[in-house]
């Protein structure tokens, strides 16, 4: 299971870069060579790059040795009570997925949907748009549970 989410959300990130790489690459022709710019492209900039930072961020949580941390300190532990910091790192990491991205972030997109907002040029409704940060946080929620039974073997 654990290989399968890694590989849907690569498969996403490269997916999400590439549409994001066009689009930018498609308003400097238009701006420049047509001589008209499209109204969507910087619009969909930002949301690309708000779907890239979210998931790559649940992403980098499922890659241990990928992400930035300091551990210093933690590296010079005894390997029981090292284990044992990771335990609670990674449950105050599920916890703060659960809380701030999972409760809150569904909370945000329950309201934007409720209120009808939608975006000024894609007329996209903007709850699809923030509906990463929940599901990035049951990600996150995820691959910390997996962290954790990893260590206990």
């Amino acid at each position: 299971m654990y290989t399968l989410i890694n590989k849907i959300i690569e498969g996403l990130l490269v997916a999400i870069f590439g549409l994001l790489v066009i689009d930018v690459v498609w308003q400097v022709i238009s701006r420049y060579i047509v001589g008209q710019s499209s109204s969507f492209t910087e619009e969909f900039a930002r949301f690309s790059l708000i779907w890239l930072t979210v998931l790559g961020a649940a992403y980098i949580n499922g890659q241990q040795e990928g992400h930035l941390a300091m551990d210093f300190l933690l590296s010079k532990l005894p390997e029981a009570k090292r284990k044992g910091r990771q335990k609670v790192i990674q449950i105050s990491m599920a916890l703060f997925a659960l809380v701030v991205m999972v409760i809150g972030g569904g909370n945000l997109v329950y309201t934007t949907l409720r209120l009808g907002q939608t975006s000024s040029a894609l007329h996209l409704p903007l709850g699809y748009v923030y509906a990463i940060v929940p599901l990035s946080g049951l990600i996150i929620i995820f691959f910390s549970w997996y962290n954790i039974k990893k260590l206990n073997k």
